[in-house]
């Protein structure tokens, strides 16, 4: 009896989409004039009626054989192109149907097959939708198909494990303080964080390295060191080469120099999956990973989650629409915000609509959806970067509408991967974390009128350009975008990533954020302090004593690592004395510690510039163009969280301070560990990922170095 209740609820189901399906056909026939259902001599209702059943059965039937080979097709065409291309794809599969309609009572224009198929999809996916919705026994048994048919590849999963898996959810860019606001009062922002909150969860800050960005926290949080990342771009003199964490060879080279540090497969090395990150974590299963987004060939299984996802018809168009709705929506939003003459405010114009439908659209979906397949798939680890939020905030401002309305939707995400994990063949534990916070305030630029660069250059007495240039903005979701779209990666603005001939004379500036990175290629190792003020004896007082400028971290040949701050502060760093008033108080605890660490990095900078910081708002001043920002220390960018099920252990015995990426790493580590499920032992692996990443061009193949040392 069970077994017929199933089939005549799947034949009930279909049917009813069927239905639906028709009477779109035919509300759409009656409107659009160059579309029709009837002969040229007109019909009867009843034979419209049929005609239309006929073209939604063809048309579905299509839809369900043909797109996904279409799809399978289509991973050879850059993955960002496949959601360009449904509407004209499904327009194409609706003149198919209506061609198979006998007597040729089914025409219509190609512009208006492209309309009518993308309203067909919308409603057939939305009753689709509300159907499994309303029936919690057909969701279930449509979730326990498709683990079967995973579990059937995968050794041993057919058992469904009865410990538990642990999936990780990095929110990123989502500081401590505005998730607190976020989960607070009688009608939260996020409704199910909130309902976690303080009942199956805990929430514990922590606090990021200097480079508070994602390639140095998720590089320790996934692979245990971000040893040598001083920055998210930097320029490493011996190779000439520019390094930004977010190129896919870049991603590559920082994974692998992990692996060769720490000897360890990394997080996800057993049996797990990553996905929308910059770095795989050892993990098998990746989709949307800009460390393995350079490689060719079968190797290359970043876009293996663009399949998974696109072909559903369904879930293409759904995608489709919403990314059509969100580009219109950033317009709205960016003419109000000039509209209001709202400030601080950047630049939102060119591709950016398009890169932040591709964050917060796109590529949630595609993550949402491998997440919810891996835990189906009974996966023992997954971590997974929704980095919509950050993309917004960069542009709009960390607490303003436009971004908390992202937040909004990772909600109703998070929620989703909760319900799908209730029916997933083994237990899971979910946790939420971020990478890093952000800080508001307007750019160094629009609060000064020049730019980092331009004061630099007005410090070693050089010409400075009447009309400051502006940084790229460096985001995650750009570079994302660029390999789906199989771009050429970015050169960093004026600077190439690898230069040829004699090395500049020229200092090269760079910006993380609110950090500033400030190198003479042409002087080999690190300048002192002494040698600068003997070429550039204004350097370092032009810097210090801007009143935009919070501290300059310098090598001193006689003192060691210096701290220079405004009217004559120092801080010595390797004695702890004090000249003046303590340039890094305003940054608080531990800021004397996380830049002391960064000096030891053999890639530290010549000049690191932190900007000035307002210990009153936590306001900072970006080097780049965002209004939002990260990278360096001040406010709420070094305050990240941990969001973690009350069965697992506290992050730190006692209460304690849970500082840098690295130990939360540990954390996490031994949180797997508390499932008693197996793990990769130190060293286990690691060769084979060697192998799997090799040096990337450009960049030199450095010998192992020693773990690092806990702090």
């Amino acid at each position: 009896m069970p077994r017929w209740k199933s089939l005549s609820g799947t034949l009930f189901r279909v049917l009813a989409v069927w239905l639906v399906s028709s009477l779109t056909l035919l509300v759409l026939a009656a409107l659009l004039p160059d579309f029709r259902l009837q002969s040229a001599g007109g019909d009867s209702l009843t034979r419209t009626a049929f005609t239309a059943a006929l073209g939604a059965g063809a048309f579905g039937l299509l839809s369900a054989l043909v797109w996904p080979l279409l799809v399978r097709a289509l991973l050879l065409v850059p993955a960002l192109v496949i959601g360009l291309l449904v509407f004209f794809l499904n327009g194409s599969l609706l003149l198919l149907a209506l061609g198979l309609i006998p007597e040729g009572r089914g025409q219509a224009a190609p512009e208006t097959a492209v309309i009518v198929a993308a309203v067909m999809s919308a409603t057939s996916s939305a009753a689709s939708g509300f159907l499994a919705v309303r029936n919690d026994e057909a969701y279930h048994r449509r979730l326990v198909r498709l683990a079967g048919r995973r579990r059937g590849r995968r050794p041993g999963a057919a058992r469904g494990p009865a410990t538990p898996g642990t999936v990780f959810l990095q929110l990123d860019g989502l500081g401590h303080d505005l998730l607190c606001e976020a989960v607070q009062g009688d009608r939260p922002l996020m409704k199910t964080v909130a309902r976690w909150t303080g009942d199956s969860h805990r929430l514990t800050p922590w606090r990021t390295d200097w480079s508070s960005q994602t390639g140095a926290s998720q590089l320790a949080l996934l692979h245990g060191s971000n040893e040598d990342l001083p920055a998210f771009r930097w320029y490493e003199k011996e190779t000439r080469t520019l390094v930004v964490s977010n190129r896919p060879t870049s991603a590559a080279e920082l994974q692998r120099r992990a692996i060769e540090r720490t000897g360890d497969g990394g997080l996800l090395a057993y049996d797990g999956a990553s996905r929308g990150n910059l770095f795989s974590g050892g993990a098998d299963q990746v989709a949307l990973v800009m460390s393995v987004a350079a490689r060719r060939g079968r190797h290359n299984r970043s876009r293996a989650g663009y399949f998974a996802y696109f072909s559903d018809p369904a879930n293409a168009t759904r995608t489709a629409v919403s990314f059509v709705a969100e580009v219109v929506r950033e317009i709205v939003q960016s003419l109000r915000t000039r509209f209001r003459r709202e400030l601080p405010r950047v630049a939102r114009g060119g591709l950016y609509p398009v890169i932040r439908a591709f964050a917060t659209v796109v590529e949630r979906d595609v993550v949402v959806a491998a997440v919810i397949g891996d835990m189906v798939a009974g996966r023992t680890a997954v971590y997974a970067d929704l980095v919509g939020y950050d993309e917004v905030a960069h542009h709009s401002g960390p607490a303003h509408r436009d971004a908390l309305q992202v937040l909004r939707s990772l909600d109703r995400a998070i929620a989703l991967i909760a319900r799908a994990a209730r029916h997933a063949p083994r237990p899971y534990r979910i946790v939420l974390l971020s990478d890093h916070g952000q800080s508001h305030g307007p750019t160094f630029l629009d609060r000064y009128g020049l730019s980092l660069g331009d004061l630099v250059r007005a410090g070693c007495g050089l010409p400075v350009p009447r009309r400051a240039g502006r940084t790229p903005s460096g985001a995650e979701a750009r570079a994302a975008a660029r390999a789906a779209l199989h771009r050429p990666e970015e050169a960093g603005g004026q600077h190439p990533e690898k230069t040829e001939g004699p090395a500049p004379s020229h200092p090269l500036v760079l910006a993380s954020g609110n950090l500033g990175l400030v190198s003479f290629p042409d002087v080999p190792g690190r300048i002192t302090r002494e040698e600068l003020d003997r070429r550039h004896p204004a350097l370092l007082g032009t810097l210090a004593n801007h009143p935009g400028i919070g501290f300059v971290l310098v090598r001193s040949a006689a003192h060691g690592p210096v701290v220079l701050g405004p009217s004559g502060a120092e801080h010595h760093l390797d004695t702890g004395h004090l000249i003046g008033t303590d340039p890094l108080a305003p940054f608080g605890t531990g800021a004397a510690e996380a830049v002391r660490r960064t000096d030891r990095f053999p890639h530290t900078a010549d000049l690191m510039v932190n900007s000035a910081c307002d210990p009153t708002t936590g306001a900072v001043h970006a080097f780049e163009e965002q209004i939002g920002s990260h990278g360096g220390l001040g406010g709420a960018q070094s305050h990240p969280f941990l969001l973690w099920p009350v069965e697992l252990t506290p992050p730190a015995p006692g209460d304690g301070p849970l500082t840098g990426a690295e130990q939360v790493h540990q954390v996490l580590r031994r949180w797997l560990g508390e499932a008693e499920g197996p793990q990769l032992p130190l060293g286990t692996g690691a060769d084979e990922l060697r192998r799997e990443v090799p040096p990337a061009e450009g960049f030199p193949s450095p010998d192992p170095a020693p773990q690092d040392k806990p702090r």
